[in-house]
């Protein structure tokens, strides 16, 4: 199966719902069928649903090759394993936000499918269902289903998605977990990569240096000054353009970083993340993806730099 409309990677902040023309990044997975009529109907019926909700303006589908590039590695099923439990996994791996399942089966002398609408990021599931005579009817209860669907997720984003953090609160959330150790001074120092264009500002060095000069760390630009830092973070950063929906245009980003100490070589920490954003211009959307990567590196950084 292949989604008719495609989009990846959706990474805007974690929002308690969703502003007026902010879509959330979708994967419909193929049905699973019981009984003979309907065998071998479950990857159209994901198919015609996808035709369907690509047409909402709150919805952007990943594109089936995105979905089977990033869990055929991990040998996940795409029908039948996708629960709550593995959602969360599920998303990190594709980038949705949500996730779309199905069952068709026989009730009686009709065929009834069932959907189940999962947050990847909160794992709350939302029902919905449509019942049709025979697999002749499939096209039409899709049809029928996508509004209800496409409903849902709106009126229901606010449990599907995560509840927003303010910087303000995130910081003191972030000191708070610091309690009075000091942090060292530290120097950073990571290249950025924009594929088949070149980077402009250093978006992964400037949210580190914010955020640890807010925690209270002493910060030294890379260079000269840099040897004078107890600690020096350093990595690689580059990010991809994905594919466009209209004037949307959404791009991944992948940071490493690690935090050496300078006076004997200990490496305090290392780790890296994936992360991804949407906007109008490619370059804002592979910046917010890269500050998106480094927003949740310098959370695991920080407690590891005062390590003794």
């Amino acid at each position: 199966m292949k989604l008719s409309l495609a989009a990846v990677f959706l990474g805007v902040s974690l929002v308690a719902r969703l502003p007026a023309g902010s879509p959330i990044t979708v994967a419909v997975f193929d049905f699973q069928t019981s009984g003979e009529k309907l065998a071998n109907k479950g990857a159209e019926a994901a198919l015609l649903l996808s035709t369907q909700l690509a047409a909402s303006p709150n919805v952007i589908l990943l594109e089936r090759q995105e979905i089977d590039k990033a869990l055929g590695e991990q040998e996940l099923g795409l029908s039948g394993t996708v629960s709550s439990a593995t959602a969360a996994k599920v998303g990190a791996l594709t980038g949705a936000k949500v996730l779309i399942t199905g069952r068709m089966f026989a009730t009686g002398a009709k065929q009834t499918a069932v959907v189940k609408v999962i947050g990847t990021e909160t794992s709350r599931v939302f029902p919905e269902q449509v019942t049709f005579e025979d697999a002749s009817e499939i096209a039409r209860a899709m049809t029928d289903l996508a509004p209800k669907l496409s409903a849902l997720l709106d009126a229901q984003s606010g449990a599907l998605l995560a509840k927003v953090e303010l910087p303000a609160a995130r910081l003191g959330r972030m000191k708070k977990s610091l309690g009075e150790r000091p942090l060292p001074s530290v120097s950073v120092s990571v290249p950025e990569q924009h594929l088949s264009r070149a980077v402009i500002d250093p978006a992964v060095e400037t949210e580190l240096k914010m955020t640890l000069q807010e925690l209270g760390a002493e910060v030294f630009d890379s260079g000269a000054g840099a040897k004078a830092a107890d600690v020096a973070i350093s990595g690689e950063a580059f990010s991809e353009a994905a594919v466009r929906r209209g004037n949307l245009v959404s791009c991944r980003a992948r940071v490493e970083l690690k935090a050496v100490r300078r006076s004997d070589g200990k490496l305090l920490w290392t780790d890296r993340q994936t992360a991804v954003a949407v906007d109008l211009a490619e370059h804002i959307a592979a910046k917010s993806a890269l500050e998106n990567a480094a927003r949740q590196l310098v959370e695991r950084l920080a407690p590891n730099l005062t390590a003794p």
